[in-house]
């Protein structure tokens, strides 16, 4: 089956590090392993900020130039054409107007996953954003669900005509490396891993810090991997907690990050406002607990009670109270590190959701088409 791959939120080949360009690379692996010959078929960004009228025209009037182009290219004869068209992340600040203008044309199914739906974007400045991703997902056969949450958003469009299929994240981790002996008198290394940006991730930081400076009178040590431009605040955030207690490592390539988690033994995060966090996936397929708050999309991929805690969202105190009863509990870090590593590395990883997208794709697929 050829599937034609795009991504409009983000470029997947971006230098840039994050959990959305991380995601979309999963899903290419996944579509290979699934027996799909997948190509990213443009890298046309259409994110906007703000909701500016003439952003839209002109990214809308860019997309469709694209579809034709698209269009010409594949009517030469001998040349590859797809079977179906994959979008990942389609929502209202990055709408797909290429997709369904290609669909339309070369009559093969439309799909997508974590398309995401508001309500409230209806009634504000988003509106005709909004509106066209509507659009694209009623004539979608297929839409594949990261979290509750998306699914229970999609729900609200009425006859949806593409099936809701769930898709819980994944990750492809590494072999589990061997862990470095400690003393059992060592302190207990905590770990985060997020880039320094204003917003939810610069609140995530602060509340962090908030939490640890309750617990300085227990042992611990701080390694923080990220950077970005809202470093000066973060280092503000966390001023008041003794410098010898935290390691600042900047932004790390993929691999020295999971050397660094795999060398140290909780992951701590509040995850404010995150899609889900594919770090935390990360972490646990390491060996790492998470200490998180229930909020958004996190419960997605931190089973709570078993391979970390979830704390009620805005609960400073609950979350710092997680945080420090799995200092004080080795036994019980230890437990849920073991679970989180079987988690990840038997649920959460790409077999597993290549057999969704196999078994989902080519039963919408018609008849006679898939085969090259």
């Amino acid at each position: 089956m050829r599937v034609a791959f795009y991504a409009p939120l983000t470029p997947c080949d971006h230098p840039t590090p994050s959990g959305e360009r991380l995601m979309a690379r999963l899903l290419l692996k996944a579509l290979q392993s699934a027996g799909c010959d997948v190509r990213i078929v443009s890298n046309l960004r259409t994110y906007s900020r703000d909701p500016d009228l003439g952003i839209y025209q002109d990214l809308k009037s860019a997309a469709l130039s694209e579809a034709s182009k698209l269009l010409e290219a594949w009517s030469q004869k001998g040349d590859w054409q797809p079977d179906c068209w994959f979008t990942y992340h389609p929502y209202y600040k990055s709408p797909d107007w290429i997709g369904p203008e290609i669909c339309t044309k070369l009559g093969i199914p439309y799909v997508t996953a974590e398309a995401s739906y508001a309500p409230k974007r209806d009634l504000d400045a988003w509106a005709i954003w909004q509106a066209d991703v509507v659009s694209a997902l009623r004539v979608s056969s297929a839409n594949f669900c990261f979290t509750v949450r998306d699914r229970q958003g999609l729900e609200q469009l009425r006859d949806l005509p593409g099936r809701l299929i769930d898709l819980p994240p994944f990750v492809d981790p590494p072999p589990i490396p061997p862990r470095l002996a400690r003393s059992s008198r060592a302190a207990p290394r905590l770990a985060v891993a997020a880039m320094m940006r204003p917003g939810d991730k610069l609140t995530s930081y602060v509340v962090l810090a908030q939490a640890l400076q309750t617990l300085l009178e227990l042992p611990w040590r701080l390694a923080v991997i990220g950077d970005g431009e809202a470093r000066a605040d973060v280092l503000t955030a966390f001023s008041a907690i003794p410098p010898d207690r935290i390691d600042w490592l900047g932004q790390l390539e993929p691999e020295a990050v999971l050397d660094v988690l795999s060398a140290c033994d909780i992951y701590v995060w509040p995850g404010i406002g995150e899609a889900y966090g594919m770090a935390y996936l990360e972490a646990q397929a390491m060996g790492l607990p998470v200490v998180a708050q229930d909020t958004a999309g996190v419960s997605a991929v931190v089973q709570s009670g078993v391979t970390g805690r979830l704390t009620p969202a805005g609960d400073l105190a609950a979350f710092a109270a997680a945080v420090k009863q799995l200092l004080l509990e080795p036994g019980m870090r230890n437990q849920m590190g073991h679970a989180a590593t079987r988690f990840v590395r038997e649920q959460r990883n790409v077999a597993m959701a290549a057999d969704v997208l196999r078994n989902a794709l080519f039963a919408i697929v018609p008849v006679g088409r898939g085969d090259g």
